[in-house]
């Protein structure tokens, strides 16, 4: 599907807070968030440790239908009924 608003490229950095086996956590400067990303969408040559600073460039997000995809949806609620049942 074909976003509607054109893409608006912000450059936005940030302090890496957590640091998993497959993803990294990212509090962004300024307060405006948190994100968390597989990791392999990082670029380094260094070994990542919490403290460290990341820079990328990121544009809004843009909701491309009012519709619920019913598929992801129930395997969603699958999911969280299992963690409940822990």
């Amino acid at each position: 599907m074909k976003l509607k608003y054109g893409d608006k490229i912000i450059y936005m950095e940030g302090i890496i807070t957590k640091v998993e086996e497959g993803a990294i956590e990212i509090d962004f400067k300024g307060r405006l968030g948190h994100i968390k990303v597989p990791m392999r969408m990082i670029i380094s040559d260094y070994p990542l440790k919490v403290g460290q600073e990341v820079g990328f460039n990121m544009s809004f997000l843009e909701l491309l239908s009012p519709k619920i995809n019913e598929k992801y949806r129930s395997n969603l609620d699958r999911k969280i009924d299992k963690e409940v049942e822990k």
